[in-house]
C-alpha cells in the first residue's frame, strides 16, 4: 500500500512538472513572445504576411458560402462595400496602429495608456475578452469549416456523415496536442501554405470567371433576380449595407499582423515600413480573391446549395473546384483548405498564449500558473471544445460570434489612432478615423443586434478574466512587487552616513511641515525608547498609481527641517517600504529597523485600500511582505509598532 501511495505520488509530481515545464524561466516582466525584449529570427515582410495570411486568407474557404447565405444573389455588392470598408477603414487603421506601435502591442496598448490606472487595466481586460472571443472562435470556427471540407470529399468513408462534432473535436484536439508538445513558430510551413491555397483558389475563381463568360446567360439570370428582388440600384445598395456586418469576419487578421511586427526583417523604420507593406499587400490580395469569389459563387451555384445541409455549405469555392475540375483537383483543394484553416488555428492559439503574457502577469492579474503555456492550452482546448459542442460545428451560427470579435478591436483600433491623430493635432486625419467609426460602429451594432452570440461569448470570457484576475491579484498582493532600487546622490550619502543601524521612521506626508516631523520623531522616541543619539531617517511613499502591480523604485533624498528624508512613489506602500528595507540589509550587512504607530479603523476596510489605493493598514502588511519574501528570522528587518 505504502509504494502503492508513493507511485501515485510521484506520478502527480511528474504530472505538475511536465503541465508547469518552463515556468520558473519566464520571465513576468516580459511583455509576450512578440515583445520587443523577444529576440526572434526576422524575416522578409513577404513572409510574416503569409504568417498572418494563414488566418486572413483562409477566410476564403467559408466567406463566399456565408456571404452567399447573407445576402443571397446581392452578395457580390455586399462584399464590395466590405472590400471598400476594408481598404479605405480597417487598412489606413492598421497601417497607423503600425506607426504608434512598433514592438508589436497592437491596438490594445494603445488604448492603456490612454487610459488612466484603474479605469485603464479593467478596459484592457474588457478588451482581452473580445480578443479572446475572435481567436477562439478562429479555432473553432476554422475546425468546423474544415470539417465541412473533410464530410464533403466524395473519397472521404460514409460512416463520418452526420458525426460533424465529433470530427472538428478531433482537429481541435490535434491542434491542442501540438501544442502540447512543443510549438515554435513556422513561417516556412506558412508561407508553403499560404503560397499553395492562393494558386489554387486562383484557378478555381479563374475557371469560375470562364464558365460565366462562356454562359452569359448566367449573369442575365443573376441580374433578372437582383432587379427583381430589390428594385432600383439603391435599393440594391441598401439592402447590401444592412447585411453587410455578417460578411465582417472576412476582414480579420488585421491585429495579428501588427503583433508579429517584431519578425519583420529592418530596423524601428524598417519594420514599420515592412508591416505597412505587409498589411497593404495582404488587403489588396484577399480584396481580390473576395470580390471575385463572391460573383461566381452567387452566379454558378444554385441558392439552395447554401443553405444548411447544401453542398456549398461553408465550402462554395470547393463546391466549384470538384464540379469543374473534378474530384481529384478537389481533394487536392480540400486537403490544402483543411491544411491552412487547421493552422489558422494554430495561429489564433499562439495568439491567445501571446496575450495572458503580455498583460495579466504585469497587471498581478494572472495565476502562477499561467506563465506556462501547456495550462494555458488545456484551459483555451475545453472552451474550445464547449463552443463547437454548443454550436454544433456549425460554421454559419459561429459567424456572428467571430464577427463581433473582429468589429470590436477594429472599433478599439479606430479610437486609438484617432486619439493619437487628435494629439497630434492632425485634424484631417482626425476626421476621416471619425468618420470611419461611424461605419465600423454601425457595423458593430448590427451585428450584435442580428447575432448577439458573439457578446454573449465576449460576457462569458470578460467575466471570466476580470473575476480570475481580481481573485489572482488579491492572493498575490503581499508578494515583494519590486523590480529594483535605486538611491539618488543624496540618498546614497544618507546611507553611506548612518553609523550601525539604520533607523527608519515611516511618515504617512500630509502638511509636511517642521511640526509634523517634530510630533512624529518625538512619537517614536516616546513609543520605542529611541535614544537621541541614534541618527534617524524618515521614508515617505506616495502612490501615483494603485494599480500597477510591478514598481522600480527610485528613492529620492531630501533634507527639510535638518531632518533626512527618503521620498519614494510607488504602486503600495507595504511593498515599497519592505523592498528598501531588505535593499538595505544587503547593502549594509545589517538588519535594518523601521517604526510605525497602530492605525484606527476598520481591519476588513484597510484591507479594501490597501488592494485598491495601495495603503490601508500598514504596518502589518509591511510585516507579512518582509515574512514571505525573507524566510530567515535572524535575516528580516525589524519592525515595530507603537
Amino acid at each position: 500500500m505504502a509504494g502503492s501511495v508513493q507511485s501515485a505520488t510521484a506520478g502527480n509530481r511528474s504530472l505538475r512538472a511536465w503541465l508547469l515545464d518552463g515556468l520558473q524561466q519566464e520571465d513576468l516582466k516580459a511583455v509576450g513572445p512578440h515583445g520587443p525584449e523577444a529576440p526572434h529570427k526576422q524575416h522578409s515582410w513577404w513572409q510574416v504576411m503569409c504568417l498572418t495570411g494563414v488566418d486572413y486568407f483562409s477566410t476564403l474557404g467559408y466567406q463566399p458560402g456565408i456571404a452567399a447565405l447573407a445576402a443571397g444573389a446581392l452578395s457580390p455588392i455586399a462584399t464590395l462595400l466590405l472590400v471598400l470598408l476594408t481598404l479605405f477603414g480597417a487598412l489606413p487603421i492598421y497601417r497607423r496602429v503600425a506607426v504608434e506601435s512598433p514592438h508589436g502591442q497592437g491596438s490594445i496598448a494603445m488604448l492603456e495608456k490612454l487610459v488612466p490606472q484603474w479605469w485603464g487595466k479593467l478596459f484592457v481586460l474588457v478588451l482581452l475578452g473580445f480578443a479572446a472571443t475572435d481567436f477562439v472562435i478562429t479555432i473553432t470556427l476554422s475546425a468546423a469549416d474544415a470539417t465541412a471540407h473533410i464530410l464533403e470529399n466524395p473519397f472521404v468513408p460514409g460512416f463520418l456523415e452526420g458525426h460533424q462534432v465529433l470530427v472538428t473535436l478531433v482537429l481541435v484536439a490535434l491542434l491542442g496536442g501540438i501544442f502540447l508538445k512543443g510549438f515554435r513558430e513556422a513561417i516556412g510551413i506558412a508561407v508553403v501554405l499560404v503560397g499553395v491555397y492562393l494558386v489554387l483558389n486562383a484557378v478555381v475563381v479563374t475557371v469560375g470567371l470562364l464558365h460565366v463568360m462562356r454562359q452569359p446567360d448566367l449573369v442575365v439570370s443573376w441580374q433578372n433576380v437582383l432587379t427583381t428582388d430589390h428594385g432600383s440600384p439603391i435599393g440594391m445598395i441598401a439592402v447590401s449595407l444592412w447585411v453587410m456586418p455578417k460578411l465582417a469576419l472576412g476582414m480579420s487578421g488585421f491585429e495579428t499582423g501588427v503583433a508579429v511586427m517584431p519578425l519583420v526583417k529592418g530596423g524601428l523604420s524598417g519594420r514599420i515600413k515592412g508591416t505597412k507593406r505587409l498589411l497593404t499587400v495582404a488587403a489588396l490580395i484577399m480584396s481580390v480573391f473576395l470580390i471575385f469569389s463572391s460573383f461566381v459563387t452567387a452566379v454558378l451555384i444554385p441558392a439552395k446549395e447554401f443553405g444548411k445541409g447544401g453542398k456549398a455549405s461553408g465550402r462554395a469555392l470547393a463546391y466549384l473546384a470538384h464540379g469543374f475540375l473534378g474530384d481529384w483537383f478537389g481533394t487536392l483543394y480540400d486537403v490544402s483548405t483543411i491544411a491552412i484553416l487547421w493552422f489558422a488555428g494554430a495561429s489564433a492559439m499562439a495568439g491567445l498564449l501571446n496575450l495572458v503574457p503580455r498583460y495579466l502577469p504585469r497587471y498581478g492579474m494572472a495565476p502562477d500558473w499561467t506563465r506556462a503555456v501547456r495550462p494555458l492550452v488545456l484551459v483555451f482546448m475545453v472552451i474550445a471544445f464547449a463552443i463547437t459542442i454548443i454550436f454544433g460545428a456549425d460554421v454559419e451560427a459561429q459567424g456572428g460570434a467571430y464577427a463581433t470579435g473582429v468589429l470590436v478591436l477594429f472599433m478599439s483600433a479606430n479610437v486609438a489612432v484617432a486619439i493619437a491623430a487628435a494629439r497630434a493635432g492632425q485634424v484631417r486625419l482626425l476626421i476621416a478615423f471619425s468618420l470611419i467609426g461611424v461605419v465600423l460602429a454601425y457595423t458593430l451594432v448590427a451585428n450584435v443586434f442580428e447575432r448577439p452570440d458573439g457578446v454573449k461569448i465576449a460576457f462569458f470570457f470578460i467575466v471570466a478574466i476580470i473575476v480570475t484576475s481580481l481573485v489572482s491579484r488579491a492572493t498575490r498582493s503581499t508578494e515583494l512587487r519590486v523590480t529594483e532600487v535605486h538611491l539618488d546622490p543624496l540618498a546614497e550619502r544618507f546611507v553611506i552616513e548612518a553609523c550601525g543601524d539604520i533607523h527608519l521612521i515611516a511618515n504617512e506626508p500630509h502638511e509636511r511641515n517642521q511640526t509634523e516631523y517634530n510630533d512624529k520623531l518625538r512619537e517614536q522616541w516616546l513609543n520605542h525608547r529611541l535614544r537621541t543619539s541614534e541618527p534617524v531617517m524618515f521614508v515617505e511613499v506616495t502612490v501615483p498609481d494603485a494599480s500597477e502591480f510591478e514598481t522600480e523604485l527610485r528613492v529620492q533624498g531630501e533634507e527639510r527641517y535638518g531632518h533626512r528624508i527618503l521620498r519614494i512613489e510607488s504602486s503600495t506602500v507595504p511593498n515599497a517600504l519592505a523592498a528598501l528595507l531588505l535593499y538595505l540589509r544587503d547593502r549594509t550587512g545589517r538588519a535594518p529597523h523601521i517604526y510605525f504607530h497602530w492605525a484606527e479603523g476598520n481591519p476588513i476596510v484597510a484591507m479594501l485600500r490597501y488592494l485598491m489605493f495601495g495603503g490601508g493598514d500598514v504596518p502589518p502588511l509591511t510585516r507579512e511582505v518582509l515574512r514571505q519574501a525573507e524566510p530567515d528570522v535572524e535575516r528580516r528587518p525589524h519592525v515595530h509598532v507603537g
